[in-house]
């Protein structure tokens, strides 16, 4: 890249030609070019002809959002993400699944074998493991983690818990993964959000030193397409774009507010002792009424959202003109589109069980009550087995 201490710039021919034969962004994965941009891996070719000779080609999207935190919406459907998933079906693979411990139905893919092949051995990988509870036992999520996969029909070669952002047995799973390809391509699949791109960066800096070579953020769809990581056998690990959910909450916030629906610490558990007929808003984002509790007693209910999001209890009658006088102030943050309202949920719990607001939290109840579980139009509310 250097020659006499001095930066070439390549020609507008030199960089045309090698756009023929293909340059891919570092950071996303995706095809670079310098004529749409509103697609995936616009640079201009000013600053094109810059990068050209360097090794670590950078799309604008993806620079600014590692030096600016900005992000650029790219016009990607959700059928373009699924055909890119879909290629992995055509080889023999590893299949490394990562999953979001805190948004865990939030970040399951229905249908995943079908994706990626009936006779590719799955790895799981709980990640954000430091976001629950340190008194929750890593044996009682794995086994928890594993009663939920076969409901969905998914039998795992094996389960780690890990968190991607401050990994303590990075050497364990990279040992683990090694065993269980044998020899073949490794594909990390998941959800956007759920920390892919962050554990690879993890497993890219423990091997070569090299920090943040693919782009991350809190936001939706990061990376663009496949990027592959070469390992030493000539095979490589390759990271793939996030099947992206409709129904998870980052949806539905502004940018600035995501930091509410994606927590970054170990979550605070909050129990309250409720009677009938009262109501708890989760900020302005979600609201949860005890219809009917436990008999002769008030019932314990506990939730899980992130820290700095309030929550407030009041009288279920009113409830409903509460929120319109208090959203945006006294209840905040709000959906992008708070003018819509939140809709309601009804569930008789008959076990233990766990509320779930997809991509926002959980909320734990006791078996016997009824309950309502309030949201905006698209995000997922449903009971599941409880957790903790």
């Amino acid at each position: 890249m250097l020659e006499n201490e001095t930066k070439q710039v390549a020609s507008k021919e030199e960089v045309e030609e090698a756009l023929q034969d293909g340059l891919y962004c570092i950071g996303c994965g995706a095809r670079m070019q310098t004529t749409d941009q509103q697609e995936a891996g616009y640079l201009p070719m000013s600053a094109l002809q810059k990068q050209l000779e360097s090794e670590q080609l950078l799309c604008q999207r993806c620079f600014r959002l590692r030096h600016y935190n900005e992000i650029q919406p790219v016009s990607l459907t959700d059928d373009d993400f699924i055909k890119l998933l879909h290629q992995v079906s055509e080889s023999k693979a590893l299949i490394v699944y990562v999953l979001d411990l805190f948004d865990f139905s939030g970040s399951t893919i229905p249908g995943l074998p079908r994706f990626v092949g009936q006779d590719n051995p799955i790895y799981v990988i709980g990640n954000k493991v430091d976001l629950l509870p340190k008194s929750l036992k890593a044996n009682k999520i794995k086994d928890w983690v594993r009663g939920q996969l076969k409901d969905q029909g998914i039998k795992p070669v094996a389960v780690d818990l890990t968190s991607a952002a401050h990994p303590a047995n990075l050497d364990e799973i990279l040992d683990k993964i090694d065993e269980l390809r044998a020899g073949r391509d490794v594909y990390v699949v998941g959800t956007t959000n759920v920390g892919k791109s962050t554990l690879i960066n993890q497993i890219i800096k423990s091997k070569t030193g090299v920090q943040e070579l693919i782009t991350t953020s809190r936001f939706p769809g990061t990376t663009l397409d496949q990027i592959a990581i070469p390992l030493d056998d000539g095979r490589s690990l390759i990271d793939t774009p996030g099947i992206i959910k409709a129904d998870q909450y980052a949806h539905q916030v502004t940018d600035k507010d995501l930091k509410y629906v994606l927590p970054k610490n170990e979550i605070k558990a909050r129990t309250y002792q409720l009677n009938d007929g009262q109501t708890v808003f989760i900020g302005g984002l979600a609201r949860f009424d005890l219809i009917a509790g436990l008999e002769d007693a008030k019932t314990g209910v506990t939730f899980y959202f992130e820290n700095n999001l309030n929550l407030h209890r009041t009288k279920l009658v009113g409830a409903d003109e509460f929120y319109e006088k208090h959203q945006g102030g006294l209840l905040t943050p709000v959906p992008k589109s708070a003018d819509s309202g939140l809709i309601s949920h009804e569930f008789k719990t008959k076990t233990a069980a766990d509320l779930v607001i997809a991509g926002l939290g959980f909320i734990t109840l006791p078996a016997g009550v009824t309950v309502k579980g309030y949201a905006p139009t698209g995000v997922s509310v449903f009971l599941r087995k409880a957790m903790i």
